[in-house]
């Protein structure tokens, strides 16, 4: 059973279910996407509170950002691709390009500062998660 919190961005403010089949289209859509990464609330607990912030954030930013909330199935395999490693996760994209993400609940002006930071920054490639190669 989903969280109330994160079944109300789907209910009340329509943001679509990010899965890996709709992964690229939704972040290649023009202007800038938020991918919420939300986790299991019962494990990460400021899940709950980024949920309760995230339309708060879209509307501070005139919905200029296109939320969407990546599905709980293909968390995993997305987070190795942006290479976060700390939930809950928003992660940034400008016309599919990585603008950088931010973890954990953070306090309204942390947020209002570093979002409008990533809006205007150059796109960059995610961090993803490298494994060292070590010769024998």
């Amino acid at each position: 059973m989903m969280h109330p919190l994160i079944q109300r961005l789907y209910d009340d403010y329509g943001y679509p279910e990010v899965t890996l089949e709709t992964h690229q289209n939704f972040v290649s859509q023009p202007g800038i996407t938020v991918l919420f990464f939300a986790g299991d609330p019962k494990r990460f607990r400021d899940t709950t509170d980024v949920a309760v912030v995230l339309p708060e954030l879209v509307k501070a930013f005139g919905g200029v950002l296109q939320p969407g909330v990546v599905a709980a199935d293909a968390g995993p395999t997305l987070q190795q691709h942006y290479g976060f490693t700390a939930w809950p996760a928003l992660v940034f994209l400008r016309d599919g390009g990585y603008l950088g993400n931010i973890t954990g609940i953070q306090n309204w002006s942390e947020y209002l500062h570093e979002i409008g930071e990533l809006m205007t920054a150059e796109i960059q490639h995610p961090k993803g998660f490298k494994v060292p190669v070590v010769s024998a």
